[in-house]
């Protein structure tokens, strides 16, 4: 087989999104506007959500998830130290102390006896990442936060997240949801089962807008679901009372600004795209299903550990496929991934942990303290898993691997 250049993850972009980025060209409205509600409304069907608001990135959603429920200085916010620097630094934005919780010794999901131990009384969300698209054990999140709600106070640094807080009683349970959308776990999806939820559509991830994301949340009981909505719109738009869709009504020119707050909306342009992945998402994820069985068959004759995606009463939107090479330590790591790269085929690693990260050891956090996540790193390989690859593709990238770990052996 001849050499083969295979991308880590591009675009799936079809003639369909590039027939609806120009209708939306054309219609003289590209800002947020109808396109943009429609892809919330759809995405709410989908997440089985009752609303939805889409943003410019998953990092707004995730931070203004945090602000509605009046998080900020003082609180604490805990997350894994596995993870994007995204799960944290939207914590830090708000003003939150953030606590970063080890890894399981052979699980990328956090150590819940040690997220169990970290909660405190300034403790006020929890934030688990829904890694490579699995769905985390919320279950047990969820009995974690009810157990230690006896320590519970709320705090709120608005009206609403205060009454947020009461109404929920404990510790806010959000999910980073970057990778997971379309997953499920004990008949939910992604994006009904935390108490908030963010999702990304990075120009990297299944489902893509280029640039962009929403948030999501259950309904809370005494809280109205279109005051929260509200509340996020004006947010995202420099607090201003009406959007440009609402100022278009007759006579409708007038608004307020009633505080001096961010701008991360979806534009309409962006949504556009939106439309037409989630026409075609259902299709992208059984090709993913697809690509990870014939991975996952490479991997176990060769002895390499790998994430399971489906089972019996899950499944994952298969968005990362991460191996760990046995017995290899950071050096043979990086042999692998730069042996893999000579033949034409691009691998990664997720993620380095932060407390190794510059910004994370500036705020005191050690990787010697974080001995799981740091065992997990140091041998992993993302191998390239996306719906632009081809049959021969994949048999070239998985007859490379084969003879790639074998020979570093």
């Amino acid at each position: 087989m001849g050499k083969r250049t295979i991308s880590f993850s591009p675009p799936d972009i079809s003639e369909l999104e590039i027939a609806e980025v120009s209708a939306a060209l054309r219609s003289g409205w590209i800002t947020t506007g109808p396109r943009t509600k429609e892809l919330e409304k759809q995405l709410s069907a989908y997440c089985h959500t009752a609303k939805t608001v889409c943003l410019n990135s998953a990092t707004a959603a995730e931070e203004l998830n945090l602000r509605i429920l009046g998080i900020g200085e003082g609180d604490e916010v805990l997350a894994p130290a596995y993870t994007y620097t995204a799960t944290a630094s939207a914590a830090i934005h708000t003003g939150a102390t953030v606590k970063l919780i080890d890894s399981q010794k052979d699980s990328l999901e956090m150590d819940y006896d040690r997220l169990e131990a970290a909660i405190t009384p300034k403790t006020k969300a929890i934030v688990a990442v829904d890694l490579a698209g699995i769905i985390c054990d919320y279950h047990r999140i969820f009995d974690i936060v009810e157990h230690k709600k006896h320590l519970f106070t709320p705090s709120g640094h608005m009206d609403l997240g205060h009454r947020i807080q009461q109404s929920l009683g404990r510790v806010a349970v959000l999910a980073d949801c970057a990778h997971a959308l379309g997953a499920q776990r004990q008949g939910k999806m992604a994006g009904e089962i935390a108490d908030f939820s963010s999702f990304s559509f990075h120009a990297v991830k299944n489902f893509t807008v280029g640039e962009g994301g929403s948030a999501t949340w259950r309904t809370i009981p005494g809280i109205s679901d279109e005051e929260i909505y509200k509340q996020f719109q004006l947010y995202s738009l420099h607090g201003q009372s009406k959007d440009a869709l609402a100022k278009t009504q007759l006579g409708a020119w007038e608004y307020d600004i009633v505080a001096p707050w961010y701008k991360c909306n979806m534009t309409d342009i962006m949504a556009a795209i939106g439309l037409k992945q989630l026409e075609r998402y259902p299709g992208l994820l059984v090709r993913r299903k697809e690509i990870i069985a014939r991975y996952d068959k490479a991997c176990d004759e060769l002895g390499v550990a790998h994430l399971t995606h489906y089972g019996a009463d899950f499944a994952s939107s298969g968005h990362l496929y991460i191996t760990r090479i046995p017995g290899a330590d950071h050096a043979k790591r990086c042999e692998i991934i730069t042996k893999m790269a000579e033949r034409g085929i691009a691998c990664n690693v997720h993620y380095k942990p932060l407390p190794m990260m510059t910004a994370y050891k500036n705020l005191g956090w050690d990787i010697k303290n974080f001995p799981n996540a740091y065992h997990l790193f140091e041998n992993a390989v993302t191998l390239p898993l996306h719906t632009k690859l081809t049959n021969e593709d994949v048999d070239y990238a998985i007859s490379n691997w084969k003879e790639v770990i074998k020979g570093t052996k």
